[in-house]
């Protein structure tokens, strides 16, 4: 048997465990996790074999049988004594412990293998400082834990590995993901290029908004800026290099526009449902909150690339390569989209959970797909289209359920040794009670934090350490959670470790450095918006519906005087009464006043109508 018939046949294993769970309803906490997460090891060590390609590759097949025995054994431990641990408080033994060390091991070493050293290194210094933090001087001192009350908190309970975020892994995320890999694997995948194409082509810069509108699109599925790059990357950047658009400028606007998915409702990144879990929130109050700053976040990469489209006179792509709105609206092209979404909102309507609800879509998507390809396409075909779907699911649940099995172990000693309090009291015994100022260092802390790790993990550990500092100060939980949210997501696209940028890059085969000066000129916008959930209590439609005006006025505002400064937007024959123009409307708008949007507007269509009265098109 080939490695790749393994590969594949774990794979499926995991996409036919979560289509089961989704449907039937999952299996008793722990047990459900413990499954999870030894279906997804074991996959995870057939994906990603050590030494694969060098000569000691026979010593890393070894390693990995241990590793995958030792994971499977002490999950299998975990569902034979659930009774037992669910229902005493039992003391660590000496076999349990080893068995706490090789399953932490091995969810450590799939995280370096799957996302690099940053976050193991992570979950290490969790696990020393709970052991020997009491050695330290000061104000980070604890009391002290031996390894046994560690291993009791991390695996003979709900609180280490098996807590909320492997439980919000193994349901609700996995659902998701499946949800998603089999949309694309069915048509929809081509029926968001096609529907970007037809919609941005035409325009100036159009290849640059396909790519904007077409990866915001597959962000809402795939939930990864680096996925969604390497997915809908290699055809708008190659399609903006041969239009003659620079390379750097092709790469940044692919990685900023691929951003921007995990922020989009419906269906927002693996993060969102892990907010909704943290703040106890229905995922539909996550999804309301996320609306207008979504709507902002793209508005503002579409502003920007226009204003940069006019000034560099960017072309548009020809008509012939643009395909047929007939094609578009085709049934078998939006009916699978349309029955897909629909059973997901019915499935939330009628009270469901939301895997349940999930599993609803799925169907509606392969009644769909079935219906709309009968005659048309091969059985086979159609079954094997399945197949992959269930694969590429299977696998896109490795990442996400070894990163949340090994944060929820580090988030488990933040809460033991208390140090995310220690750092929220620090955070505001240096801001104060200024809640600007709390939130500049904030931002600036998850900025950090967030380098170099996935999205879903970055915001796991900026919640827990930093949002309780903005809520110290009297920030609305929802509000401070979407901040930080914000700021782990837009981390890809920060130097110096930039992720989304780097492989962006290496589509457009260019260098990174300019591509991400020109990523963060684009998405400059995106630095500015999660502070307008401070000013603007309606930004998550948490109050009345005048507030939500506001706050969306006044994010439009911003969203384009801001892109219009940096691109260098010509509205009079004087640049410097541009500047006093655009800067005047972004001071008004950010002014503490229930009016400052309507007059900051009102400024914006003013500068509309001077500049077509000289002669120029603003938009």
């Amino acid at each position: 048997m080939t490695i790749e018939r393994v590969q594949r046949g774990l794979a499926v294993l995991v996409g036919v465990f979560v289509f089961y769970t989704a449907a039937t309803g999952p299996f008793e906490g722990l047990i459900q996790r413990a499954l999870f997460l030894a279906l997804v090891s074991s996959l995870g060590f057939a994906l990603y074999p050590l030494g694969a390609g060098k000569s000691w590759r026979p010593v890393g097949l070894a390693l990995d049988l241990v590793l995958c025995a030792v994971t499977i054994t002490a999950c299998g431990y975990v569902v034979w004594n659930y009774d037992r641990i669910m229902t005493t408080l039992p003391w660590a033994t000496t076999a349990e412990m080893w068995l706490t060390v090789g399953l932490v091991l091995s969810v450590l070493e799939l995280g370096r293998r799957t996302v690099g050293l940053i976050f193991p290194i992570l979950v290490i210094a969790g696990l020393g400082y709970a052991l020997f933090g009491n050695y330290l001087p000061g104000a980070l001192s604890h009391r002290g834990f031996d390894a046994a009350f560690v291993t009791e908190t991390i695996f003979l309970g709900d609180l280490g590995i098996w807590g909320m975020l492997t439980g919000v892994a193994a349901t609700v995320i996995a659902a998701f993901v499946m949800f998603g890999a089999l949309l694309l694997h069915t048509g929809g995948g081509q029926a968001f290029m096609d529907f970007a194409m037809r919609l941005g082509g035409r325009q100036p810069g159009g290849a640059a908004k396909i790519a904007t509108i077409a990866s915001g699109l597959f962000g809402m599925i795939s939930g990864s800026a680096v996925a969604n790059v390497a997915t809908t990357g290699n055809f708008t950047i190659s399609m903006m290099i041969r239009l003659g658009y620079p390379r750097p400028f092709a790469a940044a606007v692919e990685a900023v526009a691929s951003t921007g998915g995990q922020l989009a409702p419906p269906i927002m990144g693996a993060a969102a449902f892990v907010m909704a879990e943290i703040l106890g929130i229905p995922y539909l109050t996550i999804i309301l909150g996320a609306i207008i700053p979504a709507v902002l976040f793209y508005l503002s990469v579409f502003m920007t690339v226009h204003f940069v489209a006019l000034r560099r006179n960017l072309a548009v792509v020809p008509e012939d390569d643009l395909p047929a709105w007939s094609t578009i609206a085709a049934p078998r092209r939006v009916l699978p989209i349309i029955l897909a979404l629909g059973g997901l909102c019915v499935g939330i309507y009628l009270g469901r959970s939301i895997a349940t609800a999930a599993f609803y879509g799925i169907i509606g998507l392969l009644v769909a797909f079935v219906v709309t390809r009968v005659g048309q396409m091969p059985v086979r075909e159609m079954v094997s289209k399945v197949m992959d779907g269930l694969e590429d699911a299977g696998k896109g649940m490795v990442i996400i359920g070894v990163l949340l099995a090994g944060a929820q172990v580090l988030v488990s000693m933040i809460n033991l040794t208390g140090i995310g309090v220690t750092m929220s009291s620090l955070i505001v015994a240096v801001a104060g009670d200024v809640v600007p100022l709390v939130a500049i260092i904030v931002a600036g802390v998850c900025l950090i934090m967030g380098m170099g790790l996935p999205t879903t993990a970055a915001y796991v550990l900026v919640a827990a350490v930093l949002a309780p500092a903005m809520t110290a100060v009297g920030i609305d939980p929802l509000a401070a959670h979407m901040f930080v949210f914000y700021y782990a997501t837009i981390s890809v696209i920060t130097p110096p470790v930039c992720v989304a940028v780097f492989v962006a890059s290496g589509i457009a085969q260019t260098n990174w450095l300019p591509a991400a000066g020109q990523a963060v000129r684009l998405g400059a916008v995106t630095y500015v918006i999660p502070f307008l959930f401070l000013l603007y209590p309606g930004m998550t439609l948490q109050g009345t519906w005048l507030q939500a005006v506001e706050a969306l006025v006044g994010g439009l505002v911003l969203v384009i005087a801001i892109p219009a400064l940096l691109s260098g937007l010509r509205i009079t024959t004087s640049r410097a009464l541009d500047i006093t123009i655009l800067l005047s409307a972004i001071a008004i708008a950010i002014w503490p006043h229930p009016l400052s949007p309507f007059i900051a507007i009102a400024v914006l269509a003013g500068a509309y109508v001077m500049r077509q009265s000289n002669g120029k098109v603003m938009a």
